[in-house]
């Protein structure tokens, strides 16, 4: 298991581009719809193949006949880092080593883009919706490698949460995530064109 994305979510696309771009000082790309999904996203390239995703509600899509993913249905407030994203090689083997709730396979497509993703019938991750997310691509294209260099990487992302350490227990070592106790929250570190820069 390999971290793959973070997604940042907002009440808007507008808003949630925003916040990223403000905390790094670097522009995001077009993305694209999720249409079983009703909702579209923005996107960054990071230098170490993983990448940023904003990510909204569209408001000129039809209800979708499901629970939204990362728990859009019920976001509200501030922009914030809300998710991270963990790719796997057999999604199915996977979620059978992980607590109940991670979620089921769904195949989702956009543009050349084949992936399945794990999604939970409430749109709700364990371990208040800071547990990975866990996705598996289908053959060799990945959103990474068809964005622009924004000149950004990724040090580290801290997951905070009282049960941080049973969090831990579960994923294992994952290159550059760390888990602490705290209030749940997600925070990135990053190196950009400005300097070290920090994502929550």
């Amino acid at each position: 298991m390999l971290l793959d994305h973070l997604a940042v979510a907002g009440e808007t696309l507008t808003e949630a581009s925003a916040h990223i771009e403000q905390a790094l000082g670097v522009p995001l790309q077009d993305g694209g719809k999720h249409e079983k999904f009703g909702t579209y996203n923005r996107l960054l390239g990071l230098r170490n193949g993983l990448y940023l995703e904003a990510i909204a509600i569209d408001p000129e899509a039809p209800n979708p006949e499901r629970t939204r993913w990362f728990d859009l249905d019920r976001f509200k407030g501030q922009p914030r880092l809300t998710n991270w994203i963990c790719r796997v090689s057999n999604i199915a083997e996977s979620l059978t080593v992980f607590p109940d709730g991670v979620g089921r396979p769904i195949d989702l497509a956009r543009g050349a883009l084949r992936w399945q993703m794990a999604v939970p019938p409430n749109g709700r991750l364990p371990f208040d919706n800071l547990f990975p997310a866990l996705i598996q691509w289908h053959g060799d294209l990945h959103p990474a490698k068809m964005l622009q260099d924004s000149g950004c990487r990724l040090q580290r992302l801290v997951v905070y949460h009282p049960e941080a350490l049973d969090l831990a227990r579960l994923l294992g070592d994952l290159e550059m995530v760390v888990f602490d106790t705290g209030p749940a929250a997600l925070q990135a570190e990053f190196e950009t064109p400005h300097g070290k820069r920090v994502l929550e």
